[in-house]
């Protein structure tokens, strides 16, 4: 009889964890649309069609236009100004493959992703899930409110405020970095965080992290809201930890909102250029050179148009080829959850 009731007990709690499961399942991949719902998502969207119209012209004067003419631009030899324009072809782009301040500035986008993207995503979604499955639920949703607001206001400074801010922290006289590990560590010489070009890369990444955790948390947290509590009742109560709680439940509910992250995140990490500007200028020894300052330098300051309008197209056209990477994953990894649906 005891058996009888150990294994019935078993069965229920087995039961108990398969149901919370495939119901995490069911809400993250339930996409699919019955007939009538196809009819009237149908009939919306051709009553907003009209007004695409206007989306369209702006996308043709804002970006289409000022794209050709750059890259126009970019097959000429101009000094700007009333200088004479000298048609070269393709030879800026020729140019570029033997300019190793371009090769070493798309490096430097790599590290510009990590610390961007990669980073702050990772981060991003261990910190919303923490506040959102622990932080909220011990101490209070507004407490939760409270810490997501202060992980955000570095993203919301201007990037020249932020910029004298670390200027003064990473200082290599007077810098509370360098105070912290002469004073605590008792390091004799602390780095020059901005002026060595072995490290500055570095400490503009420091500054990129710390600007940018912000926004995936606000992200996440805000995707997580939409989850249904009971989700992470359900699975409390089958003993599952918090670490199971967020791979089976949390990342899977907000999918999308990664994908979004990870897209717009490593756009903006690809065209980075406030912080390079404000912290170092493309120094020292043009060892933190990103593309997009890299064209600018070479744009407006050396006055080589034709040039640094080939560094911007080229920059252009990796960045729509990446995002059209991530766009196809996403809706790849859609479909497979669609057909896992109707299975």
């Amino acid at each position: 009889m005891r058996s009888d009731n150990v294994t019935a007990s078993a069965s229920i709690g087995d039961h108990r964890l398969l149901t919370w499961e495939q119901m995490v399942i069911h809400m993250s991949k339930r996409t699919t649309l019955t007939a009538q719902e196809h009819l009237y998502e149908r009939n919306r969207r051709a009553g907003y069609g009209r007004y695409l119209f206007l989306g369209a012209i702006g996308t043709v004067v804002i970006l289409v236009v000022p794209f050709i003419s750059n890259l126009a631009l970019s097959f000429f030899s101009w000094r700007g100004g009333r200088s004479r324009m000298r048609w070269v072809g393709l030879g800026n782009y020729i140019d570029l493959l033997h300019d190793d301040q371009f090769w070493v500035s798309f490096a430097n986008s790599l590290y510009s992703i990590i610390a961007m993207m990669v980073i702050p995503t990772l981060f991003g979604l261990i910190i919303a899930a923490v506040l959102f499955d622990y932080i909220g639920r011990v101490f209070g949703g507004k407490t939760a409110s409270f810490l997501r607001a202060c992980y955000y206001i570095p993203q919301i400074l201007p990037v020249g405020v932020a910029g004298i801010l670390w200027g003064w922290i990473l200082n290599t006289q007077t810098g509370a970095i360098n105070r912290i590990l002469a004073g605590v560590f008792g390091l004799a010489q602390p780095p020059d965080w901005l002026g060595n070009p072995d490290i500055a890369m570095y400490a503009v990444m420091l500054f990129v992290i710390w600007s940018q955790i912000g926004y995936p948390v606000v992200i996440f947290m805000s995707a997580l809201g939409r989850v249904d509590p009971e989700l992470y009742e359900a699975a409390s109560l089958d003993g599952a930890g918090w670490w199971r709680r967020f791979t089976a439940i949390t990342i899977p509910q907000i999918k999308p909102e990664i994908f979004v992250v990870v897209l717009t995140c490593t756009v903006s990490a690809l065209k980075l250029f406030g912080p390079i500007y404000v912290l170092t200028k493309g120094g020292p020894q043009n060892m933190t050179y990103v593309p997009s300052y890299y064209s600018y330098n070479t744009f407006f300051v050396r006055s080589q148009i034709g040039y640094g309008a080939a560094i911007a197209s080229v920059l252009a056209v990796i960045i729509t080829i990446v995002a059209a990477i991530i766009y196809v994953f996403q809706n790849r990894a859609e479909a497979k959850e669609n057909e896992g649906v109707a299975a």
